[in-house]
């Protein structure tokens, strides 16, 4: 049987696979399972919930509101607010819990729901299996004045902008920035906060009707923010997508920018004020070669996990590391956020330009990003890819022609048959051809 939780929550077409019912359900389990340690304490468990918005987001948050009440759990319901937003706020109000209604950068038919628990963590697998293992079963209801209580707190915004306000190193004064907002749950947020810190700001991508949502905007729909920021001349353009926590760059001659490298552009700016501990990034298998080269010259260790940013913010909270993130724009500052926080990111990617006074394509130059070429060969057998020796053979032999200029990499689907070949070498052509050589051999030696 299939989990019932993905790798960021449970996601999926609104209203047929996240209907009000499984809302309902998630939410009086989550308001049993996390609100358990309250409840022994003789507290009521508190939550706040907030959501992306997508028109389903209105009618999911509120069944979330309705079961968490129905179950004794006291709701601050913050309404659009991005995902980062709502993990700061379940731990600055002192909540419970937090629950976000949001399908991230997916199209507006999907949605989302994920928890974060005391403090504004992810959950770990075995609890978000706890939760969907209690859907269903027999409880007892609270009547009287023992229901929960709804309360709208629109107060969240102004709390989540004081904080990253407070984040920044210096402020933006000089600094011409365009922010895609992906038509998502920071577009008053990001807009706001840049002027707050003296940058001037053009948005796009900032009128959310709830159908527009990532529609030719954001952080999967670069083509716009390119264009505005050469038609404003900005210093540099940055693109959120839906739920705001994950952020990728525009340099002022249009050229994107990718999470890796606003990481390089953060680990030195963290290094130089003494604040990356134990000068530690930690990134995924799939980061760049080029971003491990550049920090290898900079005298900044390279940690890698498996892919998600959940295995990233395992590996930081495990050793207390100040910084890391993934290629997609997923960037975790740990001193100030406990999950990937796009505005935030932009921000500090902005506050670099404006202290050194260099342009952001000045910045990224410290890496050269290697070519990198991704294969996915589906209908095969993945769990025999260590123990195939003549496919590992094969990659042998790819890796000694790379002769250290490159790398392969092959990485099993979570969800599908289907391996994962990734190459990066000196030229696209090479890898083109590297990683299509080795998928051919994936598909003959594993095929089902």
């Amino acid at each position: 049987m299939s989990r019932l939780f993905g790798t960021d929550g449970v996601r999926g077409l609104a209203n047929r696979d996240i209907t009000v019912e499984l809302a309902l359900d998630l939410s009086i389990a989550a308001a049993h399972v996390l609100g358990e340690q309250d409840r022994r304490a003789g507290r009521r468990p508190r939550a706040v919930v907030g959501r992306d918005p997508r028109v389903s987001g209105e009618f999911l948050s509120a069944a979330v509101c309705a079961g968490l009440a129905s179950a004794g759990v006291d709701v601050h319901d913050v309404g659009v607010l991005p995902t980062p937003a709502v993990a700061f706020l379940t731990a600055d109000m002192g909540a419970t819990f937090g629950v976000m209604v949001s399908a991230s950068h997916n199209a507006m038919p999907d949605n989302g729901i994920k928890f974060f628990a005391t403090g504004g963590h992810k959950l770990p697998d075995a609890v978000e299996d706890e939760l969907a293992a209690r859907i269903g079963q027999e409880w007892e209801r609270p009547q009287g004045a023992d229901v929960g209580r709804i309360q709208r707190n629109r107060a969240g915004q102004a709390r989540y902008v004081a904080h990253l306000l407070q984040a920044l190193p210096n402020r933006l004064d000089g600094v011409t920035v365009v922010i895609d907002a992906a038509h998502g749950a920071a577009s008053a947020v990001s807009p706001e906060v840049f002027r707050l810190a003296g940058a001037e700001v053009v948005e796009i991508g900032s009128d959310p009707d709830g159908l527009n949502i990532n529609d030719g905007y954001g952080s999967t729909h670069l083509e716009r923010l390119q264009g505005a920021v050469a038609e404003r001349r900005a210093d540099l353009g940055i693109a959120h997508d839906g739920d705001a926590d994950r952020c990728l760059a525009v340099d002022a001659d249009g050229n994107p920018l990718d999470g890796d490298q606003i990481m390089a552009v953060l680990a030195l700016s963290l290094k130089d004020k003494g604040l990356l501990r134990e000068n530690i990034l930690v990134a995924t298998v799939m980061s760049n070669l080029g971003l491990l080269q550049a920090m290898e010259r900079e005298g900044i260790t390279v940690k890698q996990t498996a892919v998600g940013d959940r295995y990233i913010l395992e590996e930081m909270r495990r050793h207390d590391h100040s910084l890391g993130g993934e290629q997609s724009g997923h960037v975790i500052l740990l001193d100030h956020a406990t999950t990937g926080d796009g505005v935030l990111t932009g921000l500090l990617l902005a506050a670099r330009v404006a202290e050194t006074g260099r342009s952001i394509a000045d910045l990224v130059s410290v890496m050269t990003r290697l070519p990198q070429v991704l294969v996915n060969v589906k209908g095969v057998d993945k769990s025999r890819v260590e123990s195939d020796e003549g496919l590992q053979a094969a990659v042998a032999a790819a890796q000694e022609r790379l002769d250290g200029s490159g790398r392969v990499l092959l990485r099993k689907s979570g969800t599908e048959p289907v391996v994962r070949v990734m190459v990066e070498a000196a030229t696209f052509e090479e890898a083109q051809s590297t990683a299509d050589s080795l998928a051919a051999v994936v598909q003959e030696r594993l095929a089902l």
